[in-house]
């Protein structure tokens, strides 16, 4: 086990408060214990720990923190190290971050690993966006979930076609993180093209929830 894992854990026990592990659980409803280190804290941790690692090191760490978790916040720590300045917007995430979601199967995961692809789209637009487009049809709901949720904070540079591309194949789903998705990713764009927001849901249709989300703001 290299001394970056050990190093990473370490940090995290020394960071734990066990006091609120069991509320962090029970919010989660996760089956892998919590030690009761908050999530910007072990963000913290892992990314002072690998600021000076290659990135063959901090994938292979992200991947042995991922896979060998025995408490949640080694796989939030794991999410952290492909955020570090030597491995994002590259390509070589694609199949961890494909790994970790799912294997993960939760929105926590989910929604943390998709600014990792919306770093991507700045970086390889058009293979991100051939990519997202065949997540969106996947059969596992996490996968088209991120599809849909992609582009969330590129602001001005959303590709409204993509956008709608990957919600397209999803707009009947009737599962709620699907559901949600496409209304959260639709209000977000909103702010800053709430005509075209506007126009996409006038003439498409969505579920309730879809559209409550995508119009809450305008």
């Amino acid at each position: 086990m290299s001394d970056l894992v050990l190093q990473i854990r370490a940090g995290l026990r020394d960071a734990a408060d066990s006091a609120l592990a069991p509320g962090q659980q029970a919010y989660m409803k996760s089956a892998m214990p919590f030690l009761g280190v908050r999530v910007p804290e072990a963000r913290r941790v892992a990314r002072a720990a690998g600021r000076d690692a290659t990135p063959a090191e901090l994938l292979e760490t992200a991947i042995v923190l991922w896979d060998e978790a025995s408490h949640r916040e080694e796989r939030y720590a794991a999410m952290a190290l492909l955020g570090l300045r030597s491995v994002k917007a590259d390509a070589v995430i694609v199949p961890i971050v494909d790994h970790m979601v799912r294997t993960g199967q939760w929105w926590d995961y989910t929604d943390e690993l998709a600014h990792r692809l919306a770093e991507l789209h700045d970086a390889h637009g058009p293979e991100t966006a051939a990519l997202v487009r065949e997540w969106s049809i996947d059969d596992d709901l996490w996968i088209r979930r991120i599809a849909i949720i992609s582009q969330l904070g590129r602001r001005d540079r959303v590709d409204s076609g993509l956008l709608a591309d990957v919600i397209e194949p999803n707009r009947s789903h009737r599962e709620f993180f699907i559901r949600k998705a496409i209304g959260w990713a639709l209000r977000e764009y909103a702010r800053v093209s709430p005509d075209w927001v506007r126009t996409y849901v006038d003439t498409h249709e969505l579920s309730p929830l879809s559209r409550r989300e995508a119009l809450k703001h305008l």
